[in-house]
């Protein structure tokens, strides 16, 4: 405990130390960009962010107050992502080990949650949501300063606002799970103390740069005609300038995550007995119930996004239905004409691949796209998890990168080709002229959303794998053999998750 104690001090002395590196100086509300709306056509509409800037106010004389419907909107959106992690992903990660290490993971899942919601209120989101740079934000924000139940933050509506603690509070759910993900690919033999030492490093120096890249907005209010647009792109996130399309986190957080997961796997290295022993789940009921509670907990992961209740909102929902359920049919359906047989497995792991890859695509494609998005990722995700993780050759011991690193660029591609209004998409909207844009390119808009997942992949590879090494070599990843033959349980936690 004593180590513990000593680890969590460390990594905070080094995010305070590290944030200011990152952060430039927060003298002026917002640095400039490098691009601009005339070098990217579609950076113009506010649409092509997920969530915009909180804490954008109008004057006092005509400002905006938060709707009652759309207030309860978000808290309960937001008791759905809290749901969809706790205890809906840490019962789908630990239906999937051995019995042995059941509780080292849902210890992982609970623990790392915690210690993100924490940080997200000292450091996290005045880093990811206030201006400083195209690709950090600043310390305006630090210990929530400022944040009180009065102010606001905007919405992809003109006049709309929430309470800015409402957006906080959403965001950070999407912080934590992005965190507790990672932890499926070195499951059942790393340290407890290392998983939250890298936690805290890869939060600061991979999470909340890409969040900020993606998401970070003035608001749709500070658009009033050309000049104000090519300033709101200016002071923007590097990718939202650039125009990258990403309701609900396909880069932010199942690219980031499911790569930092891979480099994971590599580093801490194979489990013992790894493809010459059984290492099957212990049980898969509990994998099903976890997935039902993640498809459960998406809707207010990808409706919520939307910071508002409306028709995108019902967009969302309906397209994260219809693109899991397709891509739970698609993926059993490859597994018996390969295998001979569909299995429990099987549809659980096709049903979160359909809610990775309809993430980014929500609330910009039709039904029939979110359909074709979730056939698709059903397909591709099965080959992530037996063909391309065979060519890798990585043990990552729960497939996050072959279903949420490969079903986020599938997802983040094919948005840019569903959300063609051809093709039964909203397109993009054009704030300057307060209406849906009548201008797209799916081939402008692909090679926009290539930009960003190669972005994401190398910026969070290189990020983690710093993070292993010093974690490495502070407290070592790995258990000992004994201690990994024994089980987590026992030899990191002195618990068992069954008694017999």
């Amino acid at each position: 405990m004593r180590k513990l104690l000593a680890c969590l001090a460390l990594g905070l002395g080094l995010l305070s130390g590290g944030g200011a590196a990152l952060a430039q100086a927060p003298a002026a509300p917002m640095a400039a960009a490098a691009a601009t709306a005339a070098e990217s056509p579609a950076a113009a509409p506010a649409a092509a962010a997920a969530s915009p800037a909180a804490g954008a106010e109008t004057s006092a004389a005509a400002a905006p107050v938060p709707n009652k419907g759309d207030t309860a909107f978000m808290t309960t959106a937001t008791l759905l992502v809290i749901l969809m992690t706790l205890p809906g992903l840490a019962l789908f990660y630990g239906g999937l080990v051995r019995s042995k290490n059941m509780l080292s993971v849902l210890m992982q899942v609970f623990v790392v949650s915690s210690l993100i919601y924490v940080l997200w209120a000292l450091y996290g989101y005045s880093l990811a949501f206030t201006g400083g740079s195209p690709f950090i934000g600043g310390f305006d924000k630090l210990f929530l300063l400022g944040v009180t139940p009065e102010s606001v933050g905007a919405t992809f509506s003109k006049g709309v606002v929430i309470p800015e603690l409402s957006f906080v509070a959403f965001q950070a759910t999407f912080a934590a799970i992005t965190c507790a993900l990672i932890v499926g690919a070195f499951a059942e033999r790393i340290k407890f103390s290392a998983v939250l030492l890298f936690v805290v490093i890869w939060f600061t120096f991979s999470y909340l740069p890409i969040a900020h890249m993606v998401w970070y907005w003035d608001g749709p209010d500070a658009i009033t005609d050309a000049a104000s647009l090519e300033t709101v792109t200016a002071n923007a996130g590097w990718l939202w300038a650039k125009g990258a399309l990403d309701f609900a986190g396909g880069t932010v957080v199942h690219i980031n995550a499911g790569v930092a997961a891979l480099v994971g796997a590599y580093l801490v290295g194979k489990r013992i007995g790894y493809g010459k022993e059984s290492l099957t789940p212990h049980s898969l009921t509990l994998t099903m119930v976890g997935a039902s509670l993640l498809w459960v907990g998406w809707f207010g992961f990808n409706a919520g996004s939307n910071l508002e209740a409306n028709g995108i909102a019902a967009l969302a929902f309906v397209n994260t239905l219809v693109a899991t359920a397709a891509a739970t049919l698609s993926w059993i359906a490859g597994e018996a004409l390969s295998k001979g047989k569909a299995s429990m497995l099987g549809a659980a792991s096709g049903a979160v691949a359909g809610l990775v890859a309809i993430t980014p695509a929500c609330g910009f494609v039709g039904p029939m796209g979110a359909i074709v998005i979730g056939f698709v990722s059903g397909l591709v995700c099965l080959w992530g998890v037996n063909g391309l993780k065979r060519l890798l050759g990585a043990d990552d011991s729960l497939d996050v990168f072959g279903v949420h690193g490969v079903g986020g660029i599938v997802g983040a591609l094919l948005t840019g080709v569903f959300a063609a209004p051809s093709l039964g998409g909203t397109g993009v909207f054009d704030y300057v002229a307060n209406a849906a844009s009548t201008e797209y390119s799916i081939a402008n808009q692909v090679w926009v959303q290539l930009q960003g997942v190669v972005t994401t992949m190398v910026w969070s590879a290189v990020v983690a794998f710093v993070a292993y090494k010093i974690v490495d070599l502070l407290v070592g990843l790995r258990v000992t053999e004994e201690e990994e033959r024994e089980g987590l349980d026992i030899s990191s936690h002195g618990e068992t998750a069954y008694h017999r």
